[in-house]
């Protein structure tokens, strides 16, 4: 007989091949893909319930932050008791290094369907002529 030890939320599947980035662990909220094309890096962020007047993106030292607000209670006021309630309620944050080269002009996003999607520039690498010899302190 194999004893096995018994979880509220048991998968031998995670328990074998489990990865904490993809776990109980992850965000419920601002999931983002982030694809990256020749000239540029598109993200896609999932925001489903918010609305376009309550999100706020800035850039500042090289990091492009968003951040989203959304507040459900004015539904709340139907007649009824709640048993549970999954929708988020509150203010979510990411922010993405996207280098000190970028500018505000630079970054173009929409909102569509409750998806947010940021086009991001490459930056151009720049590549030295000379050859530049560091030194080496004791």
């Amino acid at each position: 007989m194999m004893m096995i030890p018994r979880k509220n939320d048991f998968d031998l599947w995670d328990d074998a091949f489990g990865d904490i980035f993809f776990h109980n662990h992850e965000s419920k909220v601002m999931k983002t893909d982030i694809e990256e094309l020749r000239d540029k890096y598109v993200i896609a962020i999932d925001l489903p319930g918010y609305e376009k007047e309550n999100i706020k993106m800035s850039i500042e030292e090289g990091y492009l932050t968003i951040n989203a607000s959304t507040n459900t209670t004015k539904e709340e006021q139907e007649k009824g008791k709640f048993v549970r309630k999954e929708r988020y309620t509150g203010t979510c944050s990411r922010s993405f290094y996207v280098g000190d080269g970028i500018t505000k002009e630079d970054i173009k996003a929409n909102f569509r369907n409750g998806i947010l999607k940021i086009d991001i520039p490459k930056a151009e690498e720049r590549v030295s002529q000379e050859k530049q010899y560091i030194e080496i302190e004791d």
